[in-house]
């Protein structure tokens, strides 16, 4: 009787990208746009979606750059995120958060979290440090041109 009672007895599962962010840090889905900013944004490429390896998932998040506008749409948020670079204005969280690029590296500051944060663009992978977490977080880049496939070089 037990392993059936056992059996019965279910926890809700847990969404990793709504869960609080332990020692401040940025959300997890700031940080995914920031990765797919920063493609968009060095590369002059589109990102179609992106593969957030920290919590080994798929995210619905598009981005482009034309003429220094980011355009962007999380689709897992339902929400758009762009603005006229060095300023990037998530909708979804009405947070702001500047963006600096040089080379293959952006830099910027997150005002919703107070969170600095570094971004580094290699082989079509994106890596985001998140001071407030001293922690790095790794993005695969979803090529817009074939709906399975990731950008390496």
């Amino acid at each position: 009787m037990i392993a059936d009672d056992a059996a019965s007895f279910s926890t809700p599962a847990l969404d990793p990208m709504r869960l609080p962010v332990p020692n401040g840090g940025m959300k997890p889905h700031t940080r995914a746009l920031i990765a797919a900013a920063t493609f968009a944004g060095l590369s002059h490429e589109k990102v179609a979606g992106l593969y957030d390896h920290a919590v080994g998932k798929d995210l619905r998040i598009a981005a482009e750059v034309k003429d220094g506008v980011l355009q962007g749409f999380d689709g897992d948020r339902n929400t758009a995120f762009g603005g006229r670079l060095p300023e990037i204005h998530d909708k979804g969280d009405n947070a702001f958060i500047t963006f600096e690029a040089e080379g293959t590296v952006a830099k910027g500051y997150d005002r919703g979290s107070a969170t600095h944060y570094e971004a580094h663009l290699t082989h079509g992978i994106v890596q985001v440090y998140d001071h407030a977490q001293s922690a790095w977080f790794a993005y695969d880049i979803q090529d817009s041109d074939a709906a399975q496939s990731y950008h390496r070089d």
